[in-house]
C-alpha cells in the first residue's frame, strides 16, 4: 500500500500499519469496534482535518516502512494460532492486569477522592469494565473459541451460523466496553495525571493508558479479523 487515503478505513490501516493505531488514539478516531467506515466519514463527524490527518499518517508510514518489522497478516494466519494468541497474549495479560490495577484505581479513590471528585467515577466505571472483561473472556474461552476451532477443521454453513449466533452479543460488549474505555480516557483528561499527582497516581494512570491500548488491539484483531474470517 503506498499511500493511505480518506476512503481506507481504520481498522484496515492498522492491519497494515499496527502503529497507526497510536495516531487514532490521540484523536479519538476508532479503530476496533467502530473501525470499518471510511476516515472521510470520521473525519466529518470529529470535525478534524483531513489533509493534516493524512499527512501525519502517511509520513510516519513511510519512515516505518523503512524500518525492519515482523509483519503478520492475521487474514492468513491459521484460526486456531489467531485464537491462541489472543488468549495467550490479551486474555492472559487482563487476567493478571485488572485485578492488580483494581487495587490502585481503589487506593487512589480512596485517599485522593475528596480533592478529585472525578474519581470516584473512575473507580466505577473500572469496575464495570473488569466486570464485564472477566465475563465476556469466560464466554469466549468456553464457548465461542473452542467452536472457531472446530470451524478450521471440519468448515460447514451449519457451524458457520451457529459461531455467528453464539457470537451475537460479543460485539456489542466490545462496543459498551470500548466506550467504558473513551468515558475512562475522557475524564482522567487522556489519562495525565494532575500537576501534585502521588506516584500511586500516575502509576495508575499509566497502567489504565496500557490498559486502553491493549484492549482496543485485542477488539481489533476479535472484530475486525478473527470473527470477519468465519463465512
Amino acid at each position: 500500500m503506498s499511500s493511505f487515503t480518506a476512503e481506507h478505513t481504520p481498522a484496515e490501516i492498522v492491519k497494515v500499519f499496527p502503529k497507526a493505531s497510536d495516531l487514532f488514539k490521540e484523536r479519538r478516531i476508532d479503530f476496533c469496534c467502530g473501525g470499518d467506515r471510511p476516515l472521510g466519514t470520521v473525519f466529518t463527524e470529529k470535525n478534524l482535518d483531513e489533509a493534516i490527518v493524512l499527512s501525519e499518517l502517511n509520513t510516519a508510514f513511510d519512515s516505518w516502512s523503512k524500518e525492519d518489522h515482523e509483519i503478520i497478516d492475521w487474514d492468513q494466519v491459521p484460526l486456531s494460532e489467531l485464537v491462541d494468541h489472543i488468549v495467550y497474549n490479551h486474555h492472559a495479560y487482563l487476567n493478571e492486569e485488572l485485578p492488580a490495577l483494581g487495587q490502585f484505581v481503589t487506593k487512589i479513590f480512596r485517599v485522593h477522592g475528596a480533592k478529585h471528585p472525578h474519581l470516584k467515577e473512575l473507580y466505577r466505571l473500572y469496575n464495570d469494565f473488569k466486570v464485564d472483561m472477566e465475563e465476556h473472556m469466560i464466554k469466549e474461552e468456553g464457548e465461542v473459541f473452542p467452536l472457531i476451532k472446530e470451524f478450521e477443521k471440519n468448515p460447514s454453513e451449519k457451524l458457520a451460523h451457529h459461531i455467528h449466533e453464539a457470537n451475537g452479543g460479543l460485539e456489542d460488549e466490545h462496543e459498551s466496553q470500548g466506550d467504558i474505555l473513551k468515558r475512562m480516557r475522557v475524564i482522567t483528561n487522556d489519562f495525565e495525571p494532575p500537576a501534585d499527582a502521588c506516584n500511586s497516581y500516575r502509576i495508575t494512570y499509566a497502567r489504565l493508558a496500557e490498559l486502553e491500548s491493549d484492549t482496543f488491539q485485542h477488539v481489533h484483531l476479535e472484530n475486525n479479523v478473527l470473527f470477519k474470517r468465519i463465512k
